[in-house]
């Protein structure tokens, strides 16, 4: 191989130092020996790599096309170093969360952030779940760690379920509805006339659910949350949302909240995981989910246990 690693540092060396004998400064070594390596690899790949004409070393057109994508190689070099420093230290190279489509994704990104100040080895990918197919993605091994799960665990002996959180639900309409001028609270039976918009359960192995449906009632489905908020929005539809997900529309006026008979409870919400993985960057993460002003902060409840 003509062009090795250490080439490529030195290129990248010089072409930002801008003289071999600054190069040779950073890299702890002597300036012939930098002279040395450039005019030999210049003569194995048969092209200049450096105008020397100046007083400062400056990129051949060639030269600017090899240090290009040798700097994306030394990045990809160096994060693979530091993802094997992580392993060894017991950190996963990745970590699969899936966060349950009821719950908002931000403050998710604020622990990602926080997480990597100091644990930038492992890469984190999340991925959006809904209903049975929160549980669905633990059972099938699409994810390593559930946030937000609903209803009935698998019951897979192996898993490790905690209760973090209580979600509360409001029903809403556009702000125009016929049903924002119906005698409340609205009878089911009137409810039901009306379209409801819901998310699709993403489950691939396990049962399917719904949820918040009345028996009878049309339904538009959409894939996630925000699809669901833009659809009633523009009135295609009636149906429940998490109140801490809605409040910036009701309190706008975009949306009503409405009351109706026999009204969607609050929901348990759970995070889970394998019993069996000991990663601590998995540990990391069920520490700070499982904190009660985080999860008040998120949802503005902490489901009790008792």
């Amino acid at each position: 191989m003509r062009l090795t690693l250490d080439g490529l540092l030195i290129i990248d060396a010089v072409s930002r130092l801008g003289s071999f004998a600054a190069a040779a400064d950073e890299l702890y070594r002597v300036p012939s020996t930098i002279t040395y390596a450039v005019q030999k690899l210049e003569e194995d790949l048969g092209v200049a790599i450096f105008d020397r004409s100046g007083h400062r070393a400056r990129l051949t057109i060639a030269g600017e096309e090899l240090l290009r994508e040798g700097r994306l190689i030394l990045q990809a070099v160096a994060n693979l170093e530091d993802r094997a420093k992580g392993v060894s230290q017991g950190y996963e190279a990745v970590l699969r969360i899936a966060l349950d489509a009821l719950l908002p994704c931000e403050p998710l990104l604020e622990l990602a952030a926080e997480f990597y100040k100091d644990h930038d080895s492992t890469d984190l990918r999340f991925s959006h779940e809904v209903l049975s197919g929160s549980w669905d993605a633990l059972a099938t091994q699409r994810a390593d760690l559930v946030v937000g799960a609903t209803g009935e665990s698998p019951g897979d002996v192996g898993y490790q379920i905690r209760l973090i959180g209580q979600i509360e639900f409001v029903a809403v309409v556009n702000a125009f509805h016929p049903l924002t001028k119906h005698r409340q609270p609205i009878p089911l039976n009137v409810w039901r006339e009306y379209r409801a918009v819901a998310i699709g359960d993403t489950s691939r192995r396990l049962e399917p659910r719904t949820m918040g449906l009345v028996l009878g009632q049309k339904t538009l489905t959409v894939p996630h949350l925000q699809a669901k908020l833009a659809a009633q929005i523009k009135g295609l539809g009636v149906g429940f949302f998490p109140r801490c997900f809605v409040a910036p529309e009701i309190a706008a006026g975009t949306l009503v909240e409405v009351q109706i008979e026999n009204p969607r409870s609050p929901e348990h919400f759970y995070i889970a995981w394998d019993g069996r993985s000991k990663g601590r960057a998995l540990a990391w993460w069920i520490e700070r989910l499982d904190d009660p002003a985080f999860i008040t902060k998120w949802v503005g409840r902490r489901a009790s246990t008792q």
